[in-house]
């Protein structure tokens, strides 16, 4: 959208010149539309919107954000929003309500024509997060017996309500899901050619009463555009769409993403969130996390006299634990996206160990490295910075990263499979979780290299 035309839209606005504007809209695309209503103010929000035509306005509401949509239904005529909810695909129309208060969608529910009340209904009644309420009754059935010229000439009667034609499902009396097929098929076959000729009764399905997790899975799996959705009688009630299923997606991947930063998922979008929700959200972990810091105080603790003796250890503390929950979360933000991408399974967890062991053994060495010479470089430079036996300090430092960053993959690689074994979210061992949880151990690790190197030194 460009500036300009934004600016002209508005200067419309505060012109009156309504009948203008009116014109002027109906030449937007609705994904235009869509972004130049997000772009204005409430009130500009509401005469744009009114002046769309039925079916325009429908095709822009189902895209547009739920807090605008809430907005228009708060605003604008109840006859109006009734005409455009009667108009809303029905899986659009089950998100919306979803979002709404219990006494808002029964209310809404009533304003809705008898047939589209009766399939809301009947979506809405499906578990949260089922394929069910994904669903859409919107699509092509047709029966085997039928001829390519029969079913050319039904999509042209009854394919405009349809939500895809990229597919068709083949049926017999019962309403039995038998088949699809790819419409691609039919144009190519001769016109006297029965459907049960072309079919293969290979077809991928999905279950009313499925997660929608794994639903993503067999989008992935399968390439489709849509995929039918039965009952456990193996009766096909709707179908599900691509779009339905990347919405879905790009949820889950901003709540693993919210989790993994240390935080519980947002219901709403960020601006949206209550000042005291968005606090409730984030004060749990870092609380948890400070708790987890505290011992790390006690380790050290446990070192004070090691300490008191050799200051300079306290030097490297930062750059040791640091290298270790790097090393960790690093693991943990590979594992988890694996497991989100179905590029592993729990029955994998020993080929992930062996890999973590071997990529975090060179991943330490090659740091233990660069801390070695950095220690021993520097003593060159700036004698008596280490003291005498800062080769020891530099073999502890070295070593020490080879431990630490070895045991931070092992635990960011391991904690995310250990929780999904026990059905808690992967999502849940955070970055910030694997850190502090290494930043104890390695403190541990680090004097424990120290005692083997100084012992009798320096300590």
């Amino acid at each position: 959208m460009q500036p300009q035309t934004v600016e002209t839209i508005t200067s419309l606005i505060q012109e009156g010149e309504f009948f203008k504007l009116k014109q002027v809209l109906r030449e937007f695309q609705p994904s235009e539309l869509v972004a130049l209503i997000e772009e204005e103010e409430e009130r500009e929000q509401l005469i744009i919107f009114r002046l769309l035509p039925l079916k325009l306005a429908t095709e822009v509401f189902e895209y547009l954000d739920l807090e605008i949509q809430r907005h228009f239904l708060d605003n604008l005529a109840q006859d109006k929003m009734a005409d455009i909810l009667n108009e809303m695909s029905p899986d659009d129309r089950t998100t919306l309500l979803e979002f709404l208060p219990a006494n808002f969608v029964a209310e809404l529910v009533q304003s809705l024509s008898e047939e589209e009340r009766k399939v809301t209904l009947q979506l809405l009644g499906y578990p949260e997060e089922s394929v069910g309420r994904l669903m859409t009754p919107d699509y092509i059935a047709i029966r085997e017996n039928w001829t390519v010229q029969q079913v050319l000439d039904y999509i042209r009667q009854h394919g405009g309500q349809s939500e895809t034609l990229s597919m068709l499902y083949v049926t017999d009396a019962q309403g039995v899901l038998m088949d699809d097929i790819r419409i691609r098929e039919f144009l190519l076959a001769a016109p006297t050619a029965r459907v049960r000729d072309l079919m293969d009764r290979r077809f991928v399905q999905l279950m009313a009463d499925q997660d929608q997790e794994e639903a993503i899975d067999v989008f992935r799996r399968n390439d489709r555009n849509a995929l039918p959705v039965v009952s456990d009688q193996g009766i096909l009630l709707g179908i599900v769409t691509i779009d339905d299923i990347l919405s879905i997606r790009e949820q889950e991947d901003t709540e693993d993403m919210q989790k993994l930063g240390g935080s519980e998922a947002l219901d709403e979008p960020y601006l949206a969130t209550p000042m005291l929700r968005m606090v409730q959200k984030r004060a749990g972990w870092l609380v948890i996390l400070l708790i987890g810091e505290m011992f790390t105080a006690t380790a050290m603790g446990y070192f004070e006299d090691e300490i008191a003796k050799a200051v300079v250890l306290m030097l490297f503390i930062p750059l040791i634990i640091s290298a270790g929950g790097n090393a960790g979360s690093q693991a943990t933000s590979l594992i988890i996206r694996a497991m989100s991408l179905g590029e592993l399974s729990l029955g994998e967890w020993w080929r992930v160990m062996r890999r973590e062991l071997a990529t975090g053994l060179m991943l330490g060495a090659i740091l233990g490295f660069v801390g070695l010479m950095r220690i021993l470089l520097w003593s060159q430079l700036f004698p008596g910075e280490y003291g005498e036996y800062y080769w020891r300090i530099g073999f502890t430092v070295g070593s020490s990263l080879v431990g630490i960053v070895l045991w931070g993959s092992l635990c960011g690689s391991m904690l995310p499979l250990l929780l999904k074994r026990l059905g808690a979210d992967p999502a849940t061992s955070s970055a910030p979780f694997v850190a502090t949880l290494v930043d104890v151990t390695g403190v541990i690790i680090y004097f424990a290299f120290a005692l083997l190197f100084l012992r009798g030194t320096l300590l």
